[in-house]
């Protein structure tokens, strides 16, 4: 009742918030358990009472609120290294693209065989967030309660197939921001996809196809972004050897059609990438040869820099409208037939077609010459 101004949950929301609505200035609590903020064109003015903006609007000085030196110590992340993964040069090169256009990827192999290994390397070929990435994460995990030991690493989230829908999309009675939301600027892989329930892999359509989810309750709705890199894995039946050149598959046609039938036709219809894995023989590879993540990085960088300046914005090929990926470089009549051949001989849906034109694309970003989708 004397007008003290205090901190809140979704502060830095708000900042966000303010900038989309173009406004030049806002007041607001001072709170030293968050980075310093430096938006363009929107000035943050702290307060400690409702008298302070009074004073302020009557053009009077009010005291400044600094921030010390260092109010985030960043926490070396251990990240795997892509020169640790011996093998799956063609796993490699499509996680490659993955990054560079922000492809979602289904790995399918038998136990042992890599999976798991390759999606936990994957966020060390990530670029670092840029400032407003950084920002949106904060608030995120802020409101969800969540800690974090990197403002610049992109997020990483692992949930389990025993997770309940509410933790992974979101949601609860104080609705707060789930696993799609907390991997927003990131990645969230899905490990033994066939073992969450249908529900929750239902519930994932929206995030995947719209980059963000809606939560509705009585009183209010809310919508959090969850624009993330999708990688899933699963094996290709019950007992996982389905295929295998050293094991013998114990399933029946009826478990393993139960099995795939598990993930719905939707989901699989947004995927990109589908990689067909088999465990590597050791032998005959040189383990002084093999890329570095840091190698990899450098060129998934230059391809995400390539894209944000063709379209004006940070959006990749795997997001942006499909009518302006179309008409900064054309098809040619040869790469329309050739395109239209391949989608009558294989039943090619349309979505899928988008999707093959999106991956050349990428694929012509990663090389760095003029677009011929080859």
């Amino acid at each position: 009742m004397d007008g003290t101004v205090l901190p809140v949950e979704g502060m830095i929301a708000a900042i966000l918030a303010a900038k989309k609505l173009r406004l030049k200035k806002l007041f607001l609590p001072f709170d030293s358990t968050i980075p310093k903020i430096d938006i363009d064109d929107l000035e943050l003015i702290y307060v400690s009472s409702v008298q302070d903006v009074i004073d302020y609007l009557s053009g009077q000085r009010i005291l400044a609120f600094t921030h010390p030196d260092v109010i985030f110590e960043e926490i070396d992340v251990v990240q795997r290294n892509f020169n640790q993964v011996i093998g799956h040069e063609k796993a490699k090169r499509a996680l490659d693209i993955a990054a560079s256009g922000e492809h979602y990827v289904l790995m399918d192999g038998p136990p042992g065989c890599g999976k798991s290994l390759l999606a936990e390397t994957f966020p060390s070929i990530l670029p670092p967030l840029t400032k407003e990435a950084q920002l949106e994460k904060i608030s995120l995990y802020q409101l969800a309660g969540a800690s974090y030991h990197s403002l610049i690493t992109p997020p990483y989230r692992h949930p389990h197939h025993s997770a309940s829908a509410v933790s992974i999309i979101g949601g609860g009675t104080s609705p707060k921001p789930g696993e799609v939301s907390l991997a927003h600027r990131g990645v969230l892989f899905l490990d033994e996809l066939g073992e969450f329930s249908k529900k929750t892999l239902d519930m994932l359509r929206q995030p995947l196809e719209n980059g963000k989810v809606t939560i509705s309750r009585v009183h209010s709705t809310v919508t959090y972004p969850a624009k993330f890199i999708f990688i899933a894995a699963m094996n290709p039946c019950p007992c996982g050897f389905l295929g295998s050149k050293t094991h013998y598959c114990t399933c029946t046609d009826k478990q393993i059609k139960t099995y795939k039938n598990r993930v719905s036709g939707p989901i699989l219809d947004r995927i990109d990438i589908v990689l067909s894995l088999q465990p590597v023989n050791l032998q005959g590879h040189l383990l002084n040869r093999i890329e570095s993540s840091q190698d990899i990085r450098k060129r998934v960088t230059e391809a995400r820099k390539r894209q944000y300046l063709r379209y004006g914005r940070e959006i990749c090929n795997s997001s942006v409208p499909f009518e302006e990926l179309i008409s900064s470089h054309p098809l040619s009549s040869q790469q329309q037939n050739f395109l239209q051949r391949l989608s009558i001989k294989h039943g090619l849906s349309n979505r899928v077609q988008i999707k093959i034109i999106r991956l050349a694309k990428t694929i012509a970003d990663l090389k760095g010459g003029r677009h011929n989708y080859r």
